[in-house]
Order: structure tokens, then sequence, then C-alpha cells
């Protein structure tokens, strides 16, 4: 059975502190190794080095949390940072995946979804807030926003064409490959973006072209 996935915590309200605490002590799969109450006491325990993720309260009161990341990722340039926060504008999000981030949770999500972003983030994925990714995704920006997520590629050509309306065959076609590897590259899209359905990422191909 593989190790359970490393999280230290830093928020500095207490109360959700300890209540992210039991929610993560509840999963099989995830183990708490640190909490602090600033990145500065983060920085200083040896857990937050050689955590698979940290989780970063984007309201810590003496923290700026864009220089907070980059010294997290300049200390153990391997682990995965997910910032919490409320609802973070657009610009914030961009800011913070330059500086590393690789997800975000909403403060109000669904214990499921606060876990599984754990999960997404841990195995790879980059996950943005998908209130902000719906209704943005027809705002100004949305080029620096798709390009900070890493794309490939090949990712970046199927979003075009699904952009353009064509169906999974279609672009496999096009691009001469199996319709299976476009199921592939779809699926790792949705998964990046934050996105639910094939509309959503035919939104992103036209506020892309509009930019």
């Amino acid at each position: 059975m593989p190790a359970p996935i490393s999280v230290v915590l830093i928020e500095d309200n207490r109360l959700l502190r300890d209540a992210i605490a039991q929610l993560l002590a509840s999963q099989p799969d995830v183990a708490l190794v640190g909490a602090a109450a600033s990145g500065e006491a983060a920085l200083r325990a040896s857990d937050a080095r050689h955590a698979q993720v940290v989780l970063v309260d984007l309201g810590l009161k003496d923290d700026d949390s864009v220089r907070l990341v980059r010294d997290l990722k300049r200390t153990a340039p391997d682990m995965r940072v997910i910032a919490m926060d409320l609802f973070p504008v657009h610009e914030d999000v961009v800011e913070l995946v330059k500086a590393g981030v690789s997800g975000f949770i909403l403060k109000d999500a669904t214990p499921a979804d606060f876990v599984n972003t754990i999960r997404a983030v841990a195995a790879g994925s980059h996950v943005l807030p998908p209130p902000l990714t719906a209704r943005e995704a027809a705002g100004r920006g949305t080029r620096a926003m798709i390009a900070a997520v890493r794309l490939t590629q090949r990712e970046r050509q199927v979003i075009d064409l699904i952009g353009e309306g064509l169906s999974n065959k279609e672009i496999a076609l096009r691009l001469h490959i199996a319709t299976h590897t476009v199921k592939s590259h779809v699926h790792n899209i949705l998964e990046k973006l934050a996105l639910h359905t094939r509309l959503q990422i035919a939104a992103y191909a036209r506020a892309e072209g509009a930019d």
C-alpha cells in the first residue's frame, strides 16, 4: 500500500487549523505531518521541507503570500503548494501560479473537494479555482492563466480544435493521433484547468483567441 500523502498546513486561524487537521486525520491516504500559524514557523520546521504538499492560507496576517510561496519552493523545489482562500482574484491567481502554486482550495469547498484537490496536486495536476475559471474564462488575461498552468503544446492544439467545434474523432484525424489519445488529452486539460465540460474548454479557446 502506498505511503500517505504528507501534508503541512500553514493557517493562522486556530479553529480553522484544527478543523482542517481533523478532516485530514480522517483520510487514510493523507497524513498531516506539521501545522504552523505562520510561514516563518513553517520554514523553520523540517517537516515543511520534506512534505509532499503544503497548504497555505492566503489570508495570513504577517506574510506576503507570493513571497512565502517563493520561499517554500526555494527551500524544497519538489514540494507542491496549494493556496487556500475565500475567492482569489484573477491577477493573484496568475502571480501565485508563477510563484509556484500548483493548486487552489476555496474555503467554502466541500470536504470531498478539499481532499480531492490535495490528491490531484500530489499526483502532479494543477488545479485552479473552479468558480474563477468559470466566471473569468471570457475575461482578459486568459492566455496568461493558461500559460501559467503549463499546458503542453499538444494540449493547446486540442483546446484550439475544441474551440473550433471539432469532435474527438475529428481532432484525432486532424492531428494524426488515436481517438483514445485525444480523450486522454481532454481529460488532462479538464484536470489542469479545473473545468468540467468540453463547452468550458471551448470558452477558454474563444477567450484566448480574443486576448
